[in-house]
């Protein structure tokens, strides 16, 4: 049966490939259900039933968690296991306010460094990310949002400030695919393009007053709650 408009088709995890190939889609498969919020904040991910439904052994499986536990998607906790990360209101406090600090900072010289084929780029991206949002795949459009939040960082020339910034807008992309509105990230559509502008300005001070009140407007529009922890079927989740 096709999928319906908007959504994205699902893709079967074939046994035959290596295994870094097969670990790799595994682990796009779980770091989806998570942003997609199919898998919700402390749902528990069991060793034992993610081999069986992927068809790997708990070692691979042990491997891929601990990858996403090093994003922060995932919550290692002895003798209890992984569980899906759930952010708190002050841990998205501390994120937003990390980013503040970093990303509105290096606004300057990322103005001064930029390149007409950089500005090229970041326009590509700012597109593909507004046809994600028009098109349903929140999932692909937090990715792509972020992935143009460290590439304005990677600008700067700073590897060490950019690599950080990774980190950040990967804890970000949990807590908006969590707390955040479906359809929209927060902030205006065209924002990144108003940036865009800014930076092809060489207008670095007004970039930087524009990065600030752009992630005021992504942690503001953030609804917070509390649930329940919950073991999920992963055969439904991931069946298909």
């Amino acid at each position: 049966m096709p999928a319906a408009a908007g959504e994205r088709p699902k893709r079967r995890l074939g046994k035959n490939g290596d295994g870094a190939e097969r670990h790799d889609a595994i682990y796009r498969h779980i770091s989806d259900a998570i942003i997609e919020h199919r898998l919700k904040p402390g749902a528990r991910l069991r060793e034992d039933a993610l081999a069986e439904v992927f068809g790997v052994s708990r070692t691979g499986i042990r491997k891929i968690l601990q990858r996403l536990a090093l994003e922060q998607l995932v919550t290692l906790t002895p003798r209890r296991g992984a569980s899906v990360t759930r952010p708190t209101a002050d841990e998205a406090k501390d994120v937003f306010d990390a980013r503040q600090m970093v990303e509105c900072g290096l606004m300057p010289e990322v103005a001064r460094r930029v390149t007409a084929a950089d500005l090229r780029e970041l326009r590509d991206m700012a597109r593909r990310e507004r046809e994600a949002l028009r098109s349903g795949e929140q999932s692909v459009a937090i990715k792509l949002s972020a992935a143009f939040h460290e590439r304005l960082a990677r600008l700067s020339g700073n590897a060490t400030l950019a690599e950080f910034v990774g980190r950040l807008c990967s804890r970000s992309s949990l807590i908006l695919a969590v707390y955040g509105n479906t359809g929209h990230l927060g902030c205006e559509s065209h924002d990144h393009d108003d940036l865009i502008r800014f930076l092809e300005e060489g207008n670095g001070e007004r970039a930087k007053v524009f990065m600030s009140r752009h992630l005021k407007a992504i942690e503001a529009s953030l609804s917070i709650t509390e649930e329940e922890d919950e073991t999920p079927d992963l055969h439904q989740i991931f069946s298909g």
